[in-house]
């Protein structure tokens, strides 16, 4: 891993390369440089780096130039800050970190900030120790948040594993904590839950930030409560007035386009139009699964995405960089191109189209062409991370049978609906037919069902229930280990005999996803580690999972990326209606309710 030293054992020898005593490791001549400190575009620029920091950047640098020097001549492309993406998880891109940075460091993202509460819903802090260890190792900048919420929402549902206030004051000692993730529990944090307020407190004692994730439309006392309670960001925006209302109280509006999630273009017409200081708005990803980064990019896309969208190109690329930066204290580390910073420097042909030929971090030659030209050294995962796939029993039909109420040939049921390009969801209701003393789905009205089957303690346990939108019109399911949040088996589907022969398979191979259509499989993406990431690398995730949408596609499904609307089916803490090993939940009243409406 190329290091780069701490800024005040290297201060010095800044100081003597700015000044000419002493030669830069490499000089870059002759750029555009997009300062993202005065928003202005300076032409004829130079740069000299030592020791992979900034030393000088200014009209000039030949004073920088010695004998071993390796000088580049940018030949007037743009010098652009290394991208930062504020708020992600990287088990969504269903890859390891080390396989999900040589995926995306060819797209010029040099620093993530991630919170794993993916696996920690699996494997708990042991989990989270894994992801925190290989990130540590990775030529870009990995930091790593605390997870805050597992399970994502207490006597709701049952993950693999617990964290409390105690777990997260011991991580915020570990080196590569970086602050608490996203505080999804916002009822908890409007009423003072007792957890929530510690983990707050450790967080903030620790001088580290609080990340949040209010996910409710409705901005009344208790989103005030919920800022009161410390978040100081939140990705959770999907209209103009979400992010308004998080920037005049003093948080950052995390824009987010994601693979599924498209959120950026409602929101950012508070800047484009309403005029809102764009200082206080920072661009995100949330989720992309590695079809998205290989065929489509990852922060560039973002940043591309917005300038589409009417923002200014330094505008956008300040949101993606500095803002980022500034947010979690490291604004002497990151998110510019100025003396000191860790040189990580991106040369772009056309800003509006992001159009990167190559990418420096920490000063080293990291990619070219879209193209690695440093090996990046592969993480083992142990054992235990690998056998958490637990189903207690091998599934059948029967097992997805919906009994009906006594002596009813036809009933009312609520179905979750599924919202193209967005993570809510809408709670639906749909008149189906009872059959043979059970509630059947009905492909005509789009009512398939979902079952959640329980994997962490091989209990055997199936919660059944209806779902809407996927438009399949064949006999299909569709099984995932990627279930968010605490990770159990999602099953969707038209037929009880795929849905238990795909459940079973997975149950097989340790996790993943995988499609059947009468009684063939017909797409399955392996992910060993936690049930939820291959080590594979990104371009074979890929191609599987081109292999799963055409799969989808030819039993009915034209949602955009539905496998990740799929993998929110269980979500329990994002409105308005969700699965759960508990049962059905309203996440507008934070309940559980009955799946036949009386």
């Amino acid at each position: 891993m190329n290091r780069v030293p701490e800024w005040n054992t290297v201060a010095p020898l800044l100081v003597d390369v700015a000044t000419g005593r002493q030669p830069a490791d490499t000089v870059f001549r002759n750029g555009i440089w997009v300062n993202v400190y005065s928003g202005e575009l300076i032409p004829e620029t130079d740069i000299a780096v030592v020791a992979g920091r900034f030393a000088y950047v200014g009209e000039n640098a030949s004073h920088c130039i010695g004998e071993g020097t390796n000088v580049v001549d940018v030949a007037g492309r743009y010098l652009v800050p290394g991208l930062c993406d504020g708020h992600m998880h990287i088990e969504s891109g269903m890859l390891t970190v080390t396989q999900f940075v040589r995926a995306v460091a060819v797209h010029g993202s040099t620093s993530l900030f991630v919170d794993p509460h993916e696996i920690a819903n699996v494997l708990g802090v042991e989990g989270v120790r894994l992801m925190h260890d290989e990130a540590m190792q990775s030529p870009i900048n990995v930091y790593v948040q605390a997870p805050s919420c597992v399970p994502s929402a207490p006597g709701l549902e049952t993950a693999g594993a617990e964290l409390h206030a105690e777990h997260i004051a011991a991580m915020m000692q570990w080196p590569n904590i970086i602050g608490l993730g996203e505080v999804m529990n916002f009822p908890g944090v409007a009423n003072n839950d007792e957890r929530m307020v510690g983990e707050i407190a450790a967080t903030v004692a620790a001088g580290k930030t609080v990340g949040g994730h209010f996910a409710s439309p409705v901005l009344d006392n208790s989103f005030h409560g919920y800022v009161a309670g410390g978040p100081s960001d939140d990705h959770e925006g999907t209209r103009e007035e979400d992010a308004i209302a998080r920037v005049r109280q003093g948080m950052r509006a995390m824009l987010r386009l994601g693979s599924a999630w498209y959120d950026v273009e409602k929101q950012i017409t508070a800047v484009t139009e309403k005029g809102l200081d764009p200082r206080n708005f920072i661009l995100c990803t949330d989720d992309s699964h590695a079809g998205t980064i290989v065929n489509d990019g990852h922060m560039n896309r973002v940043v591309r995405h917005a300038i589409e969208c009417g923002l200014d190109p330094v505008t956008a690329i300040q949101m993606a960089t500095l803002n980022t930066a500034q947010h979690f204290g490291l604004e002497r580390e990151l998110g510019s191109i100025a003396a000191g910073r860790r040189a990580d420097l991106l040369l772009v042909d056309d800003l509006p189209s992001m159009s990167i030929t190559d990418v420096y971090a920490r000063g080293t030659h990291l990619a070219s062409g879209g193209k690695l030209l440093r090996s990046i050294d592969s993480f083992d995962y142990p054992g235990f991370s690998r056998d958490t796939v637990k189903m207690g029993k091998q599934l059948d039909a029967p097992d997805f049978d919906i009994d009906a109420p006594a002596g009813t040939d036809s009933v009312r049921v609520r179905v979750i609906g599924v919202v193209e390009n967005q993570a809510p969801t809408q709670a639906l209701e749909a008149q189906l037919d009872v059959v043979d003393g059970h509630i059947k789905a009905d492909m005509a009205q789009d009512v398939c069902q979902i079952a959640l089957v329980e994997r962490h303690r091989a209990t055997g346990d199936v919660v059944n229930g209806f779902v809407s939108g996927f438009g399949y019109n064949k006999l299909c399911a569709m099984a995932s280990t990627v279930a968010h949040d605490s990770h159990h088996m999602i099953v969707v589907g038209t037929s009880k005999t795929d849905m238990a022969m795909a459940a079973n398979r997975l149950g097989e191979v340790g996790g993943g996803v995988t499609f059947f259509s009468d009684g063939e499989e017909k797409a399955m993406i392996e992910l060993p580690v936690a049930g939820l990431m291959s080590d594979e690398a990104a371009e074979i995730v890929a191609s599987k999972t081109e292999e799963l949408v055409e799969a989808m596609a030819a039993c009915g499904c034209t949602l955009n990326n539905a496998y990740m609307q799929h993998s929110l089916l269980a979500l329990v803490v994002i409105p308005e209606l969700r699965i759960s090993d508990l049962g059905l939940v309203d996440v507008n009243r934070f309940e559980k309710v009955g799946l036949v409406i009386d």
